[in-house]
């Protein structure tokens, strides 16, 4: 990777790669795999998708009168964030969204640096075990109460119980021990980790507080009523929720950071990548993310459009099930029969548009590395594993989201890049939540499957994805060496040691041939012009706005 690139990326995220190790369960990824470009690859209630396809008509019908009194901001989403966000077990794109609405984190690490919001700052202890942090004393949830340390050791607790499933598990558990959480006095908590690690600080950011006072007597985070009228300190207040068609939330006036300048904002949930297309440019909705191919069908001048792209430091991959697949030589004949720039010269049109990464890094990290098997495209090479394998006139099954246009043609690309090498390649085009419940099936019998994740900025949040024991190995590999080389680079503090750690532990897991990187992609914002503040709010990963409340409209 070139370094100019390096640094312009770098640049661009340091907007905000606040994505740290975003996490969830039943079916949703702790990593927020998430999708390509339109539809979200887990879905509703899995990673959220199954949201039914309805004209922009119907989309406006939705919420009609929703800006009676007041102004509203209507944001086209391609999946449905599902009736049981909370907190703990939510960590698909769409929840996520709906989380930063309604609560607040400690804070959000960042890529150039930490920005406050329920803490004020931290203190580190000596042998970089400790982290005090410090907490706002003006805060009050929306149903009046007043937020204090109960409510952080509340739910960093809730978070570290393994009965609850919690996203954030992995970060604060290990197998030397659990993260202590103390409460110092009202506003002072501490955590003490039980070794000391350089990402330490950024495991415990981005973790969004619940109120103590309305869960304290929970037992199960993900089905309960409490989740459908949430309480939180967040810039909005959840109003509406209906199921396949929107979103609504009203103003926090009492959102601590100041009450927001739009009344009214919507998730307007569209499936459909061409209703959505028309309902921007007729100015049904202010804001959708499209492809790069979409953005060219437009015509964004006459429609008052303008566009943001930014990177999310996310990475969409093809991935290989071991276990239906276990002859390495197999797996290492299908990724030599793969051309990645033609696949996503066809799904981002030019390189403006993408970077190619060489290992399961986004190639922004400072971690990443080349020196790397990388499987140029040699079709000769891969008919020659294929025959030592045995395995001449291989047949294939490759899964992915049906729904999503950038994943349809990654998929037809590949199936027809494998045919040059005498591979057999069946297309399965799913809805995104019955193929994340399959997904999750440790004996499922999918071969193929094709998704996309933004992790954090330290490798160490990457291990639920790439772990033996990792709560996301699809892949069902039972490579114990990945294991150990994460554990290595979470126990030093040395930086050198860690780049040597991680560029190891790159270099095995491509040669193992179950995980095929395929583009680094920014985001295309889509926005409506009378929209301002969006510099203001922060263009971040996964949320898309940081802080909600800066938004404006003329």
């Amino acid at each position: 990777m070139k370094k100019t690139w390096k640094k312009l990326l770098a640049l661009t995220l340091s907007m905000g790669l606040a994505a740290g190790s975003l996490a969830a369960c039943g079916g949703k990824d702790p990593v927020v795999e998430t999708e390509p470009q339109q539809t979200t690859s887990a879905a509703a209630g899995g990673e959220n998708g199954g949201a039914a396809e309805t004209s922009a008509e119907g989309e406006s019908q939705g919420t009609e009168g929703a800006s009676a009194g007041g102004s509203t901001f209507t944001y086209a989403i391609s999946g449905d964030p599902g009736a049981n966000v909370n907190v703990i077990t939510t960590g698909d794109r769409f929840g996520l969204m709906t989380i930063k609405m309604v609560y607040s984190p400690l804070c959000m690490y960042n890529a150039d640096g930490i920005n406050w919001f329920l803490a004020e700052s931290v203190d580190t202890s000596d042998d970089n075990m400790t982290y005090t942090f410090h907490l706002r004393d003006d805060v009050v949830w929306s149903d009046g109460e007043p937020f204090n340390a109960d409510d952080v050791v509340f739910t960093y607790e809730a978070m570290e119980d393994p009965n609850n499933a919690g996203w954030a598990y992995s970060q604060l558990v290990y197998d030397q021990g659990a993260t202590k959480i103390e409460k110092i006095d009202d506003y002072t908590v501490a955590f003490t980790l039980p070794f000391a690690s350089a990402g330490s600080l950024e495991m415990l950011c981005n973790i969004f507080i619940m109120p103590e006072h309305l869960y304290k007597d929970v037992t199960d985070f993900e089905n309960n009523d409490i989740n459908t009228k949430p309480v939180g300190t967040g810039p909005y207040v959840m109003a509406e929720y209906s199921p396949g068609s929107h979103v609504k939330f009203e103003a926090n006036d009492t959102y601590f950071l100041g009450r927001p300048d739009i009344d009214t904002f919507v998730f307007q949930i569209v499936e459909n990548s061409n209703t959505a297309m028309m309902a921007i440019q007729s100015g049904e909705i202010d804001a959708w993310v499209a492809t790069p191919a979409e953005v060219a069908q437009m015509d964004l001048e006459g429609n008052n459009l303008t566009t943001y792209a930014y990177s999310e430091g996310r990475v969409a991959y093809m991935a290989i099930n071991v276990k239906q697949i276990p002859d390495e030589k197999v797996r290492k004949a299908i990724f030599y029969a793969l051309n990645t720039k033609d696949i996503n010269d066809a799904v981002y049109l030019s390189e403006d548009n993408y970077l190619t990464p060489t290992s399961f890094l986004p190639p922004i990290s400072q971690f990443y590395t080349e020196n790397v098997e990388t499987y140029e495209t040699d079709v000769d090479k891969a008919k020659e594993l294929l025959k030592e394998a045995g395995a001449e006139g291989l047949k294939v099954t490759l899964t992915y989201s049906g729904s999503d246009s950038a994943q349809t043609t990654q998929a037809t690309l590949i199936q027809q890049q494998l045919a040059q090498a005498g591979i057999t390649c069946e297309l399965n085009g799913m809805d995104s939540t019955a193929m994340f419940a399959q997904l999750d099936e440790p004996d499922n019998d999918i071969q193929m499957f094709l998704n996309g994740y933004i992790m954090g900025i330290d490798p160490d949040t990457f291990y639920p994805l790439f772990a033996v024991d990792g709560v996301y190995n699809r892949s069902r590999h039972e490579y114990a060496e990945l294991d150990e080389l994460f554990k290595r680079g979470r126990e030093t503090m040395d930086a050198d040691e860690r780049f040597a750690i991680y560029e190891e532990l790159q270099q095995v897991l491509q040669e193992k041939a179950f995980f095929y990187p395929l583009a680094s992609n920014n985001r295309l914002l889509v926005v409506n012009k009378r929209v301002g503040g969006v510099d203001e709010a922060g263009l971040v990963p996964v949320y898309t706005f940081e802080d909600t409340s800066k938004l404006t409209l003329n």
